[in-house]
């Protein structure tokens, strides 16, 4: 008996058609036909890719019949084409279940179209070829692409720089290369960064063949740093550095170029071993160095514009690409600047003077003060030698005070100009800040810009004959313990005059330690040894003075003050002279 739904499926509708069918085909008949049976079924198994036909549409579903009287229901969405369906169609379906509601079988269309993808990617690619893919959503560690089938793309994959979000590549078309086939999981692995090493890679081969200096070429700007540029020239990136960017000032590369902006550059120099590239963007126009000394000779004056202040003088734009450096000597004849802060700020528009220029290390040399009369030129002729003045100490040093004689002109009064008698050790002993004072013009050095002033010299001399008079050897006085030093001990005198009693005449003994005879302040009788007017010195000695013997003074017959088996200490030799080199008070 041959079934009817083979029957059926062979298109016989017919009652006869039986008999006829077993007539025609003989004794065989029922072993072909339980056969053919046979292969049918095994072919309508679940899991297996078949042929189906579209025999109608109910709802949102498409109604497809597999045979032996098999239909199944498949939604309208696994359909990409759906407009262009129709009744009598041939489609590639998969058999999920042969048990499904109200009889109908399961199937569908979009395991099958993608089991058939999955086989065609099989067959025809393998693992280091190229694919192109719709980027679909993100999953753990990556990305998930359709390349036919889902494949996956690890974010470490996705870029040669990996991105700060992988989202931002969701609907974008790609292309990447196969990583790894697994056909037992049926899982692929691509990889976008690959495929890019790779072409880059040859675009750099290509690139290094045929590109030499002085090429123009573009390319867009890929990173930005503090010192320049990265350009990618199609394979190879070159760098932009921040000096080659522009002939004038730049403070920061995004001042000029933006990421990916594309830009034209000049290929300035190659290096085939370390495979790098300078770039250059402003070599593509002329310098405007050039003829620098014909649009700005020495000794011109020109305005400018304050463009940056350091701590040794301050940056002048003269025009784009032209700056030159204004030192701190040069801003003021008369001042003493600490910074250019002082004189000038950003932004100010000035006059200057071409001093010098160097084309080769483009630098130019500027001065402010030239723009002005010096005063130092008038100061010889306004103060000469022997002019009083009176002026205020702005200034004090260990070697002098500076007097302010007029506004910017400084004088100094040295230490040593002081005072006739007093010895002054430091300035402040006498003035501070602020204080006015009349001095005398001793010398102007118009070249060294410097006036020497001084205040002794407004008095006469004492050491010329007050002193002399007052004063001579032998002669018996009292005076006041000043200072006690390791080589002896300063007397007073009077007021602002001191003589010095040396450690060898304090007393007819050896004496180690002054303090051991005398203290500040004591009230002594001491003998004078000598005068010495051309070193303004007084040799005093305190054991003489008290021997009470006339012999040892009068007229400086110094072989009568002898002292007993003493070193010389101090400044004073063996009997008791100050040697004109040794003490100075």
């Amino acid at each position: 008996m041959i079934d009817e739904t083979l029957i059926a499926s062979l298109g016989v509708e017919d009652a006869d058609a039986e008999a006829l069918l077993a007539e025609a085909l003989g004794d065989r008949a029922d072993a072909g036909m339980d056969s053919l049976l046979d292969s049918r079924i095994e072919e309508l198994s679940p899991g297996k890719l078949i042929k189906g036909k579209i025999i109608g549409f109910s709802g949102d579903d498409v109604v497809v019949e597999v045979g032996l009287k098999s239909e199944g229901l498949i939604p309208k969405e696994e359909f990409q084409n759906l407009s262009e369906l129709k009744v009598g169609d041939t489609v590639d379906v998969l058999l999920e279940s042969m048990e499904g509601e109200g009889g109908l079988i399961q199937l569908s269309k979009r395991k099958a179209d993608r089991q058939i993808a999955w086989q065609r990617i099989v067959d025809t690619t393998k693992e280091g070829d190229p694919v192109e893919g719709v980027c679909m959503r993100k999953i753990k560690g990556g990305l998930l692409v359709d390349i036919g089938v889902p494949v996956f793309l690890p974010a470490s994959q996705v870029d040669v720089r990996r991105p700060h979000d992988i989202g931002e590549f969701i609907g974008r078309s790609i292309r990447a290369e196969i990583l790894k086939i697994d056909t037992e999981r049926r899982n692929i692995v691509i990889s976008r960064r690959k495929l890019i090493e790779h072409e880059r890679g040859e675009a750099k081969k290509r690139l290094l063949e045929t590109l030499k200096e002085g090429d123009l070429v573009k390319g867009t700007v890929k990173n930005i740093a503090e010192f320049g540029a990265f350009v990618d020239l199609g394979g190879i990136d070159g760098l932009l550095h921040i000096t080659d960017m522009s002939w004038g000032r730049v403070n920061h590369p995004s001042e000029i170029v933006k990421i990916n902006e594309q830009i034209e550059v000049k290929v300035l120099n190659i290096d085939l071993e370390k495979e790098k590239i300078a770039l250059g963007l402003k070599q593509k126009e002329a310098s405007p160095w050039e003829e620098i000394e014909a649009r700005y000779p020495v000794g011109s004056r020109v305005k400018g514009t304050i463009v940056n202040l350091m701590s040794y003088g301050a940056f002048v734009r003269l025009e784009d690409g032209i700056e030159g450096l204004v030192h701190i000597s040069e801003m003021s004849w008369t001042r003493r600047i600490n910074h250019p802060s002082e004189i000038v700020e950003p932004g100010q528009e000035v006059d200057v003077v071409v001093l010098e220029i160097d084309k080769n290390k483009q630098e130019i040399s500027l001065g402010m003060k030239q723009t002005e009369v010096n005063p130092w030129e008038l100061v010889s002729e306004k103060y000469p030698p022997g002019t009083m003045v009176e002026g205020e100490v702005r200034n004090l040093a260990n070697y002098g005070a500076f007097i302010e004689i007029e506004p910017g002109i400084d004088g100094l009064l040295h230490i040593s100009d002081m005072s006739w008698t007093k010895k002054v050790t430091h300035p402040n002993e006498l003035y501070k800040k602020g204080d006015v004072v009349k001095c005398v013009v001793l010398d102007v050095d118009q070249e060294k810009q410097r006036v020497s002033l001084g205040v002794k010299q407004l008095t006469e001399d004492p050491w010329l004959e007050a002193i002399p008079s007052a004063y001579q050897p032998g002669m018996v006085v009292r005076g006041k313990v000043t200072k006690i030093t390791n080589f002896g001990v300063f007397v007073e005198l009077e007021e602002d005059l001191e003589g010095l009693l040396h450690i060898s005449e304090l007393a007819d003994h050896k004496v180690e330690n002054p303090q051991d005879v005398v203290q500040a302040g004591d009230e002594i009788d001491v003998k004078i040894l000598r005068v010495d007017i051309a070193d303004r010195k007084i040799g005093l000695s305190l054991k003489r003075a008290q021997w009470g013997d006339s012999s040892g003074g009068g007229g400086g017959d110094e072989h009568h003050f002898k002292a007993p088996d003493t070193p010389s200490r101090g400044g004073m030799d063996e009997h008791g002279s100050m040697g004109t080199d040794k003490i100075s008070f």
